[in-house]
């Protein structure tokens, strides 16, 4: 009954967090690994499937409320098809735990920078 009330919390959570763009496929993941015992690759194949449902609906509500740049789409959609199939590839050719280290450092570093201040930017007007 507890895994059940996990998987219910960490879903509803990350569902949230992923509607405003912040990774909660990261949270689920962890949630998932940690909490639940879910191996990494079943974790992984079951993120991917449930953002592609989060994805849509928050870039169904976003092009409804005008928030979507079509210049800013049209140069980032071919670059990040071409770079999510060289990491396909490149995860497929490396070994897991090198992709789990790598993967830890990436979340350590993220985790930093966002407790560090950030340089403030000053106004084209000043």
């Amino acid at each position: 009954m507890t895994d059940v009330l996990i998987a219910c919390a960490a879903g509803f959570g990350t569902g949230i967090l992923s509607a405003f763009g912040i990774g909660g496929g990261t949270l689920l993941l962890l949630a998932m690994t940690l909490f639940l015992g879910v191996e990494q690759e079943t974790a992984r194949c079951i993120n991917l499937l449930y953002f592609l449902p989060t994805a849509l609906g928050s870039l169904h509500y976003h092009r409804k409320n005008g928030y979507l740049k079509k210049e800013a789409i049209a140069g980032a959609v071919p670059w990040g098809m071409a770079l999510a199939v060289a990491g396909a590839v490149t995860a497929a050719l490396v070994g897991t735990d090198l992709l789990r280290r790598a993967f830890g450092f990436y979340l350590l570093w993220a985790g930093v920078s966002v407790l560090l201040p950030k340089k403030k930017q000053k106004k084209s007007g000043d």
